[in-house]
């Protein structure tokens, strides 16, 4: 056994060097995936499962008069027709919003306790009235078709601060003005003292568009229910299975052990998937009623109206500056849009998520910020990317990109002037959180150094030779993670030399198995490729608030760290037994547990198996495993500075990013391969909101971008290549030190590509377009702008 385990010491120390963390491992599931073998939840399929289709209104606003159900009833194949009285029936509990979200005068924030389906009054195009579930998917559809809708239509609202104006419909008798929350943060005294001693105050109208998620995989869920245990199963794509279970439990008024949730491989989500849906309600009252399995698979069409959107805000920015451009305060106010609904995490990003995140990296003294989240006859509001620190980001670096413009002072100066320097930190941001790591102005310079910034003007020229127009953009960022929960951590030593790690977050792109592992892998010792990362089922997961808002390497890293040393622990008194030495003589490095001061050692998956393999004495751990819920972890603050060039043909008004940048501070990094994708995918959707995405209503309500034929997403071709750095500040409030980064890309890109575009058309004088900037709006405000000119 000796010579045996100097071999095993040897082996963990140079596995460590090839998968420990900081290492560029490539993901474990990129094999399965590239080679088309992943399973999501339309490949799953249960014997004697039917199949349902929702009846969706097509008036944005209306009285529901009646429902005509016999014609659908009487079709081929047809198992069954409900509609929101029969799910009435069954006392289902309304979705609602768990955030404890306040308005200014200290009343809590008015839910709409939205049911399944609609019973009295839609309140969307796409609102689900009714659904047909039959032994075919064609049959459901066609029966579907035939449901008969009497519904009066009411005159309908889509922008929310007309929503907001008396006189406006009203969407719910018992939210006055539509408005949900009327969100308020800071001391107004302070900050109107301080704008009145302002020697310059810049002021920007801003519309931050609303945008539709359009994943990969589409929602879908197949549910069962189980008679002789009376529980319920749903396979369904999720961010979390233990806190989607929870909400699907309140919903069902069962309790959490009458639900299980199977979450397979998960193609995109960005918050969207992370909220239950009145289709998954609908069928698993299905399956109750019909003794079998249900299937339910949305349409790219109707994903544009069932799936939540993301940002939609209307806002008045503003910035306070002295003479030399030194920051005073800033102030925000304005209108989210809710959408005609309020589930999920809705209100937040509209609303305390912007103020969290509005002073990024600048010394900012006072904020203030008062915006009304507003209910419309849209589709509901929900996470996306970034969810308000985008947003932020973005109004921050548009005001002082135009402060620095009015007063004469280089962008570049102004930002350099405001930067929070590193003998500040911890800095207590006027947001109300305290930054605890950063190098703000390190991590700026270093941006400006791999972008060549220094040489823009020359290719300035050049590009102005080539009759376009050319412009550039430095933005930084900062983001405030999403906020503690606890996480799980649970270790089992398989007899098969497998390791399974179980925990609360999922993954849905991200590659989890890969830096869990290499975390894992350091802290144990144990083989990389023996790890197992269990996620998708709530049988198994009994904790854990997902994954969301860049948290899941700081909350699962947090619990695989404390987990790891539960394991050293039982590792010490089982090791102690089988070396025959004193517990206390027992030490642990690089996967084996030594008697110190010997060469007697015994490497950690050799112990493990030994326990599986045979008894021990009583008071000797008989496993290594552990089931460990870590306390929460404090929010973490990724940073960066992102920059950004475009060239634009003022003939067309064709935008194309030619060069971009990024330097990052993303703490530590645990595998810098799958880092530089989470910000290269972030990029992407940022680039597709600055300059294409958009989604719009017309006065009615209907929606007129509804599909891939009309609502513009990023190709290959739409994509520079990216110029990426790190410039790693190791966070100081959680064991790994790292920061969190799939959300970043969005907030660092969204200012730049929409700065850059107006640094171009500085030429003309232009100094503000909302976005999406489509070369129709770019090619207007030139022709606008020559014509003022002339």
């Amino acid at each position: 056994m000796q010579e045996h385990t100097k071999s095993s010491t040897l082996e963990n120390a140079i596995a460590l060097q090839k998968y420990g963390v900081g290492q560029p491992v490539r993901r474990k599931e990129d094999d399965t995936l590239v080679r088309g073998k992943g399973r999501y939840t339309d490949d799953f399929n249960l014997p004697g499962q039917a199949y349902a289709v929702v009846v969706r209104s097509t008036h944005a606003h209306g009285m529901i008069r009646g429902i005509g159900l016999d014609a659908a009833k009487a079709m081929p194949g047809v198992l069954g027709v409900w509609t929101g009285k029969d799910l009435d029936a069954a006392g289902y509990g309304p979705f609602t919003c768990g955030l404890p979200l306040k308005s200014r005068d200290g009343s809590p924030l008015l839910q709409t306790n939205r049911q399944p389906l609609a019973t009295d009054k839609v309140r969307f195009v796409g609102d689900p009235v009714a659904f047909v579930v039959a032994e075919t998917l064609a049959q459901a559809r066609d029966a579907a078709e035939a449901v008969e809708l009497d519904i009066e239509p009411l005159p309908a609202v889509t922008d929310p601060e007309e929503a907001a104006k008396p006189g406006a419909p009203q969407l719910y008798d018992h939210i006055p003005n539509n408005v949900a929350l009327d969100y308020h943060y800071g001391d107004m005294d302070k900050v109107n003292a301080a704008f009145a001693s302002a020697a310059h105050v810049t002021r920007l109208d801003i519309e931050n568009t609303r945008v539709a998620v359009v994943s990969m995989e589409p929602r879908v869920g197949l549910a069962s229910y189980d008679k002789k245990t009376e529980r319920y199963t749903l396979q369904v794509p999720t961010q979390g299975v233990a806190g989607n279970r929870a909400n699907l439990a309140k919903n069902l008024k069962v309790p959490n052990e009458k639900v299980r949730i199977l979450t397979a491989n998960v193609g995109g989500s960005f918050g969207m998937k992370n909220i239950n849906y009145p289709e998954y309600m609908c069928i698993l009252y299905a399956a109750k009623a019909l003794g079998r399995p249900v299937k339910w698979l949305d349409e790219r069409s109707t994903s544009f109206l069932s799936d939540s959107h993301g940002r939609a805000q209307k806002i008045h920015a503003e910035l306070a500056l002295d003479a030399e451009g030194h920051f005073l305060a800033a102030k925000l106010s304005g209108y989210g849009n809710l959408g005609a609904y309020i589930t999920g995490v809705a209100p937040g990003p509209l609303s305390l998520n912007t103020g969290k995140n509005f002073s990024s990296v600048y010394r900012t003294p006072l904020m203030a910020v008062d915006i009304k989240t507003v209910l419309t006859n849209t589709t509901l509001m929900g996470a996306y990317r970034g969810a308000g620190r985008p947003e932020a980001n973005y109004y921050m670096e548009r005001l002082i990109d135009r402060a620095a413009d009015e007063m004469g002072i280089n962008r570049l100066t102004l930002r350099k002037r405001n930067f929070i320097k590193p003998n500040q930190i911890p800095f207590a941001a006027s947001s109300g959180v305290t930054y605890d790591s950063g190098d703000f102005q390190a991590v700026f310079n270093k941006a400006l150094e791999i972008s060549d910034h220094e040489n823009f003007a020359k290719r300035k020229k050049e590009s102005k030779k080539a009759g376009k127009l050319r412009g550039i953009a430095v933005g930084s960022y900062l983001e405030v993670t999403a906020p503690p929960s606890p996480e799980l951590g649970k270790i089992v030593f398989d007899a098969d030399g497998t390791v399974q790690l179980i925990t609360g977050t999922l993954d849905y792109g991200q590659g989890h198995a890969t830096p869990f592992a290499q975390v894992l892998s350091e802290q144990l010792g144990v083989p990389f490729e023996s790890v197992k990362l269990v996620q998708g089922d709530s049988d198994i997961v009994h904790t854990g608030n997902g994954t969301g808002g860049s948290r899941s390497i700081t909350a699962t890293g947090q619990a695989i760290v404390g987990a790891a040393k539960l394991v050293i622990e039982k590792g010490k008194r089982a090791a102690a037994h089988m070396l025959e030495a004193s517990e206390a003589d027992i030490e642990f490095a690089d996967g084996s547990f030594t008697i110190a001061g010997t060469d007697r050692s015994i490497d950690i998956m050799e112990l493990a198996k030994k326990l599986h393999d045979g008894k021990v004495p009583e008071g000797v751990p008989d496993t290594l495993d552990v089931d460990h819920t870590s306390e929460p972890v404090a929010s973490a603050f990724p940073n960066g500075c992102h920059v950004a060039e475009v060239e634009i043909d003022p003939d067309t008004g064709v935008v194309q990013i030619v060069r971009y940048s990024a330097v990052n501070d993303f703490g530590t990094v645990i595998n810098p391969m799958l880092v530089a994708g989470q910000l290269h995918g972030g990029v992407v959707q940022g680039i597709g909101q600055a300059l294409m995405e958009h989604i719009r209503y017309d006065e009615s309500g209907q929606p007129i971008t509804g599909s891939l034929m009309d609502y513009a997403l990023p190709r290959a071709e739409d994509v520079p290549n990216m110029t990426v750095g790190d410039h790693p500040v190791p966070a100081t409030t959680n064991p790994l030190g790292s920061k969190g980064c799939g959300e970043a890309g969005c907030a660092g890109s969204l200012s730049t590509v929409v700065n850059a575009v107006l640094d171009a058309l500085s030429d003309y004088g232009i100094k503000h377009i909302d976005m999406p900037l489509t070369p129709e709006r770019v090619w207007r405000a030139i022709q606008e702008a020559k014509a003022k000119a002339a």
